[in-house]
């Protein structure tokens, strides 16, 4: 598949969600990855002025889900996270955030993702780990 009709998909899924309020965009996709893109301001800040964990956890949670969502067949079921893990190594005030989700485990029941998000500088902001379940469709 194309993939800026990918991205375009995708993107569309975003209205009305979370990943909207957040400013979430899907930026580019490969063989095995997505890359989604987060502006760090006011919105995403925790109180002392630097990117919330939780909204880096919600961006890595996106992508993801979203590569799930791309990734595999929809005839086999449905997609749900089931487990996140972040570890947060460098704080950012502003600017963006990009989060690349590389799949390193695809079984017939679960797939295996590390998130990581870097700076525009390309530095390691978190590392992040998501599980996802297939659920089987009734």
């Amino acid at each position: 598949m194309d993939p800026k009709k990918v991205l375009e998909k995708l993107n569309a899924y975003n209205k009305n969600t979370l990943m909207q309020t957040l400013d979430i965009t899907y930026t580019e996709v490969g063989e095995d990855y997505l890359v989604a893109s987060m502006p760090v301001n006011e919105r995403v800040h925790q109180p002392m002025g630097l990117l919330h964990g939780g909204a880096s956890v919600a961006l890595a949670e996106s992508v993801g889900s979203a590569a799930s969502l791309h990734f595999m067949d929809p005839s086999q079921g449905e997609v749900r996270g089931i487990e996140i893990s972040a570890n947060h190594v460098r704080s950012v005030r502003q600017g963006m955030v990009h989060a690349k989700a590389r799949l390193t485990h695809k079984g017939r029941t679960t797939l295996l993702w590390e998130i990581r998000i870097t700076d525009e500088k390309d530095r390691l902001i978190s590392l992040c780990k998501l599980t996802c379940i297939v659920l089987q469709k009734d």
